[in-house]
């Protein structure tokens, strides 16, 4: 059976108008949309158009839940109880999946994003909270291997979709390199493809320091603010397809 692989974008965080930004163009490429839904970014106007061309053109959406912090785009840790973090996480999902049932269709994953993602993949408190929310919802959960959350997950029968960063840089550590290295972020459309290739060849990235981490994965990301999302995208599908592995959301 050949091998299948998803290919996800963070949709929905441009401050204007959402017809004339990029994000159009990264829709068409991907998959998988992980829709922001009012956390750190996102209005009932960005996901009305979002989830309309999305359902017609059959891409996947997924709830892009995250701190309740737009000033800070939802980067920076915050200190909020489990009971706060989980009715702010059911607002954002319950809202997004209202428009995309307007739309013909529904929200099928959760996907952390930013300073809840990390938080999430180390810290069991809000791990659970992640957990529980696509385990309330039954549908699937986006995370990073080997983390709290997949652990959680698995403990509570939630499917667990294993992510890969293609335009970030890794510690050895597996975790992704902080945005305030000058490596953290992969830009060039050469060496995702070379990175995606190393992916499927071999099952590792090569971190930023040379060492090499195994990767097993279910669904690769480039983030939509990356300089050149677009290109990085199509490097990405380009070396799939060169790899014979047939792109779709699982």
């Amino acid at each position: 059976m050949a091998r299948r692989m998803d290919v996800n974008c963070d949709i929905g965080e441009t401050a204007g108008f959402w017809h004339a930004s990029h994000e159009p163009e990264l829709l068409e490429i991907i998959t998988s949309a992980n829709v922001a839904c009012g956390g750190h970014a996102g209005s009932d106007e960005s996901m009305h158009a979002i989830c309309e061309r999305a359902a017609r053109i059959g891409v996947t959406i997924g709830a892009q839940v995250s701190y309740p912090d737009r000033p800070n785009f939802g980067r920076i840790p915050m200190n909020i109880s489990s009971t706060e973090l989980f009715a702010s996480l059911c607002e954002q999902y319950d809202a997004l999946d209202a428009i995309a049932r307007l739309h013909g269709s529904r929200v099928s994953y959760v996907k952390p994003h930013g300073a809840l993602y990390n938080t999430a993949a180390r810290d069991a408190d809000h791990a659970e909270v992640v957990v529980r929310l696509a385990e309330h919802h039954q549908v699937a959960l986006f995370g990073l291997p080997a983390s709290q959350t997949e652990v959680l997950a698995t403990m509570r029968g939630v499917r667990f979709l294993r992510e890969w960063f293609a335009d970030r840089g890794y510690l050895s550590s597996g975790e992704l390199a902080p945005r305030s290295r000058p490596d953290a972020l992969v830009t060039n459309p050469t060496t995702i493809a070379s990175r995606v290739t190393q992916v499927v060849r071999d099952g590792t990235v090569t971190c930023i320091d040379g060492s090499v981490l195994q990767v097993d994965c279910d669904t690769m990301c480039v983030h939509s603010d990356t300089p050149g999302a677009a290109r990085l995208l199509w490097a990405v599908r380009d070396a799939l397809t060169t790899e014979q592995v047939v792109i779709r959301a699982h």
